[in-house]
């Protein structure tokens, strides 16, 4: 049997999985490495973390599912997108690479939109400047750290690199370079114009390819350390959002996701080019060759929950580690135990900053309402609500946009909680279905595997190896009640901008 291999570079770890030629997943396997911020808001990885990882984790699962190399007849890749990668004419490292929620480019964002014009900005690349996107780190490296500038020779983003170190190609799909800045998302190629009035050198830029292309083959060197055969077909993959739609499946028009990572993410597929004339939700190309996605982003979402469990799960984290099962189960468990609402206490989960609708490096968290009656279950399913009410966000400016929705796959922890599910449907409005590929972006990525090497459409794949395996209707009653605290959780924001700006000023260097 031959199996295809999705990679998914992530924020804290990488994810290996290896599927078969009918869709089913045999195994995987994960390897962690190191976030560093050195200072705050920032967030930087070294490069080379990422290939080592990578590289371990081929290996290790080749041995855990005890398959061949020979047996993989290709490979995609998925990651975090955004990640600035420099490297010289040698291709070494020029310097940590900064992350999708590195928030340090402000004043470059600025400049951008100063340069170019925000409207003008938005027609050529269908976005805004945000602290995530690349260029404005290329030009924070050029203000900031000339030295390092003038070595660059080349530009690349996180799963790039690893491709690079698999095949020893350049490359980059439309998906991924959709978040540069760089890209003219309309017409599918870098654009000339935002290039040149910024001033990033074209020949630092990749030759582009749609996600399922054949973009490269494993090196010998590659081979030997990972396990697999040398010539082995790798495709250009995607940026973790695109791949994430199509392993659930979101390939068709009226059918929305909502991604329950470190971010989350409301994803819609669309057939032709749109793009909010405001740039509030990001249009991009998708990782279907020739179509386009919009998608709101939430900066912390399963973040806010992950900061819930670190400093306030304590105990269970000890009833999970002696049991043997996940702790999240309890905090959910706990949280259901509160009432709708959580009695009048909010949560804003901006605690990176935010993007979507609030594209604002300074926005902060915070619990409001909180009352003498309030329990840690309270908090904790404000903590639920809150992140949830902030994705809603995104689905107002998509359903703002005149697109059908029909219905939402949820991907990620949250889809792993009926009880968030259920919340997630009230909240939405929409039924919320979980589908049987759990694996998300790196069950996409390798998805494009094998539409690559078979030649087969990837809406077809999915179409295939994709069913529906649970569906949540809202509760009318739920919904209802939901709404009343929704418009409150809206005005929380705009009332306390300044106020966050201000606790943000003071602790600044």
């Amino acid at each position: 049997m031959a199996y295809f291999l999705g990679i998914d570079l992530g924020t804290s770890a990488v994810k290996c999985i290896l599927v078969d030629d009918q869709g089913g997943v045999k195994s995987s396997h994960s390897v962690e490495y190191p976030l560093l911020q050195p200072q705050p808001g920032w967030a930087e990885q070294h490069p080379e973390d990422w290939w080592k990882g990578t590289a371990a984790c081929i290996q290790a699962l080749l041995a855990k599912a005890s398959v061949l190399g020979e047996e993989i007849a290709g490979i995609g890749l998925s990651g975090q997108m955004h990640g600035s990668v420099f490297l010289d004419s040698e291709l070494k490292v020029v310097r940590p690479a900064l992350l999708w929620c590195d928030q340090r480019t402000a004043v470059e964002c600025d400049w951008i939109e100063l340069t170019i014009g925000k409207e003008e900005l938005g027609r050529l690349t269908g976005n805004k400047a945000l602290t995530g996107f690349t260029a404005p780190k290329v030009i924070w490296l050029r203000n900031h750290e000339p030295q390092h500038y003038e070595r660059t020779a080349h530009l690349m983003l996180p799963k790039d690199y690893v491709r690079l170190m698999l095949t020893g190609a350049f490359g980059m799909d439309m998906a991924d370079a959709s978040g540069t800045l760089l890209l003219d998302v309309a017409k599918r190629k870098w654009s000339p114009e935002v290039v040149e009035r910024i001033g990033i050198p074209m020949e630092w830029l990749p030759p582009l390819f749609e996600s399922n292309d054949v973009a490269g083959h494993v090196l010998p060197a590659a081979a030997e350390l990972t396990g697999l055969r040398a010539g082995t077909p790798v495709v250009a993959g995607g940026g973790d959002q695109a791949c994430g739609a199509v392993g659930v499946g979101v390939v068709q028009q009226g059918i929305a996701s909502v991604a329950m990572g470190t971010s989350g993410v409301v994803f819609v597929h669309d057939d032709t080019y749109q793009m909010d004339p405001e740039c509030r939700l990001h249009s991009f190309c998708h990782g279907v060759p020739g179509k386009w996605h919009r998608m709101g982003v939430m900066l912390a979402a399963g973040g806010s929950f992950q900061w819930w469990k670190n400093h306030f799960a304590f105990e269970e984290l000890q009833q999970a580690e002696a049991e043997g099962r996940d702790v999240y189960e309890y905090l959910t468990a706990l949280a259901e135990t509160a009432p709708l609402g959580s009695e009048g206490l909010l949560f804003m989960p901006y605690l990176t900053g935010e993007r979507t609708p609030h594209p604002d490096p300074k926005a902060r968290g915070g619990f409001i309402g909180l009352n003498m009656r309030h329990t840690k279950a309270h908090l904790t399913r404000a903590v639920l609500e809150g992140i949830t009410f902030g994705l809603r966000d995104s689905m107002e400016l998509i359903k703002a946009s005149d697109i059908e929705i029909k219905e939402l796959r949820v991907n990620g922890g949250g889809a792993r909680s009926l009880f968030w599910r259920q919340m997630i449907a009230d909240i939405f409005g929409y039924p919320v279905v979980t589908v049987n590929s759990t694996d998300g972006p790196a069950y996409g990525a390798a998805v494009m595997a094998a539409s690559g090497v078979l030649q087969k459409d990837i809406t077809t794949l999915c179409d295939q190896w994709i069913q529906i395996v649970d569906r949540v209707e809202p509760n009318p009653q739920q919904q209802r009640e939901y709404e009343r605290y929704y418009e409150v959780y809206r005005t929380l924001y705009p009332t306390l901008r300044t106020t966050l700006h201000q606790l943000n000023d003071l602790v600044s260097p």
